[in-house]
């Protein structure tokens, strides 16, 4: 029995075989493809009708290798995004992207209609201003009309599974990140829908993860190939929820870093924690597999990274992520400290232009070449590691003793280490592919084959040795601590 795992991320996608056997985790990666943003009439959009091939492309690929159809199928993808269809159930347009600049200053003006402290009240959702309510919010200002026309709000896994399924819903980890959804009555806010201009009407029947939504549609079916009706399960759709379900901790007293284009760091609990000290250091809840919830912290990841290597490689510089780790592991520790979440690292021109004005406008000395950059980034997102986890301990009642690193991240040995060294605490790495992982665990879940979170954690300690990374001398990274501080301090006084 093989479950089939669509993980999509804002930067790329793959498609995971999974199996259980002999209380085992099997998996294997039948493909993998790009997702970039489109260009179009000024504004940033997601290619969804691409995207959904790549999914109708991973089943083909399926079907051709195996004659039994897989146990099911499950989509996770990044976060936020969402698409409008009309009553016909048509897309209204291409779907925006969180990065489309346009959306940058919506959230301040919907603070006119609802007051930030308010916001934060109904749903315990960090303020960013690209969360789906700032977009709703600014979409229904810029084209009013389209709000005005759309029957349905579909958010992007749960418009991937409409177009496999014909049927629309709305799954629990998802919805809980939207900033729409309020986790202490279980619905959707309609006080915020409708100081966005959206109707409750829009939204869909929440479903827990583990649901099965339906089956592949006949149209699916015959161009794929597959000739049986394969169940379509809601896993953990939002991808932070599927990688941290597939965290291998045992007990308490762990903290998680899923890591990837962002690292979302956090500790996992029984309920949301919604107040003044979550709010004013601008923590997250948002909804995990099996009614928990993820006590957690948005920080910009190893988008800096990318954006750098693009970067360098538009310039014919070719330069694998293994190769940079390798350089920075060499260049000179703690030439610049820089604070990762700075407004002019969201999606500037040129990143490694973005990071030199940073450095001149904190009084810093200036990065030169990939191996100085990629140690500047490196180390300042440990930094951002530890004062996250300071957060962590006033805002999380229980104890803290160990930080366990999931996502693509983990494969970067030195990040690992200076994770280690910046928090005092040991970081255990892997498995890698958390989110596929996740997935798959979270459908073998939906079919009877796993009882819950707790055995799906088991099989995934059995199947995946991890890396475990003890901290070293913590002094230098005392220092560069508290000149991270003053470099924010300096930066704000350059923004004024």
């Amino acid at each position: 029995m093989r479950y089939l795992a669509f993980d999509m991320g804002a930067e790329s996608g793959r498609v995971i075989s999974g199996a259980l056997e002999e209380g085992c985790f099997l998996m294997r990666e039948l493909t993998r493809f790009p997702n970039e943003m489109v260009s179009v009439g000024g504004h940033l959009h997601w290619d969804v009708s691409r995207l959904f091939g790549e999914v109708k492309e991973g089943l083909r690929i399926f079907a051709e290798e195996t004659e039994e159809p897989p146990a099911s199928v499950g989509i996770d993808t990044w976060g936020v995004d969402f698409a409008l269809l009309d009553a016909y159930g048509n897309l209204l347009g291409m779907p925006y992207t969180y990065r489309d600049p346009w959306a940058a200053s919506a959230m301040k003006g919907f603070f006119k209609r609802v007051p930030r402290e308010r916001v934060y009240e109904l749903t315990g959702v960090q303020l960013m201003p690209f969360n789906t309510l700032f977009q709703l919010f600014a979409l229904e200002q810029h084209d009013y009309r389209q709000v005005q026309d759309a029957s349905d709000l579909l958010f992007m896994p749960d418009l991937f599974n409409y177009f496999l399924t014909g049927k629309m819903c709305s799954e629990f980890t998802f919805a809980t990140t939207s900033q729409l959804f309020n986790p202490r009555t279980s619905d959707w806010e309609e006080e915020l829908l409708g100081a966005a201009g959206a109707r409750r009407e829009m939204m869909q029947d929440v479903v827990a993860p583990g649901t099965v939504i339906g089956t592949l549609t006949d149209g699916v079916r015959r161009e794929v190939g597959i000739d049986a009706e394969v169940p379509v399960v809601a896993v953990g759709s939002h991808d932070t929820a599927s990688a941290v379900a597939a965290v291998p901790a045992e007990g308490y007293g762990w903290a998680f870093i899923s890591c990837g284009t962002w690292s979302l760091m956090g500790v996992e609990r029984n309920a949301p924690v919604i107040d003044e000290d979550t709010m004013r250091m601008n923590f997250t809840n948002e909804g995990g597999v099996d009614g928990t919830f993820r006590l957690l912290k948005n920080i910009t990841g190893l988008w800096l990274l990318k954006r750098c290597r693009d970067d360098w490689m538009s310039s014919s510089v070719h330069m694998t992520y293994d190769r940079l780790a390798e350089m920075a592991a060499s260049a000179a520790p703690f030439s610049a400290v820089i604070d990762p979440d700075h407004k002019g690292f969201s999606n500037p021109p040129a990143m490694p232009v973005a990071i030199a004005v940073y450095c001149l406008n904190t009084e810093q000395e200036v990065p030169e070449g990939p191996a100085q950059l990629a140690r500047v980034i490196l180390e300042s997102l440990a930094l951002k590691y530890r004062e996250v986890l300071e957060q962590l301990r006033l805002v999380h009642t229980g104890d803290i003793n160990r930080i366990h690193m999931v996502g693509g991240g983990a494969r970067n040995s030195l990040l690992c280490q200076f994770a280690a060294d910046a928090t005092g605490l040991p970081v255990i790495a892997g498995p890698y592919e958390a989110t596929a992982i996740g997935n798959v665990m979270v459908q073998a879940q939906a079919l009877g084959r796993v009882s819950g979170l707790e055995e799906s954690r088991e099989i995934i300690r059995r199947s995946f040795e991890p890396i475990v990374y003890r901290p070293g001398d913590p002094k230098p990274w005392d220092e560069a601590y508290e000149r991270l501080s003053e470099a924010r301090e300096r930066a704000r006084a350059a923004d004024a």
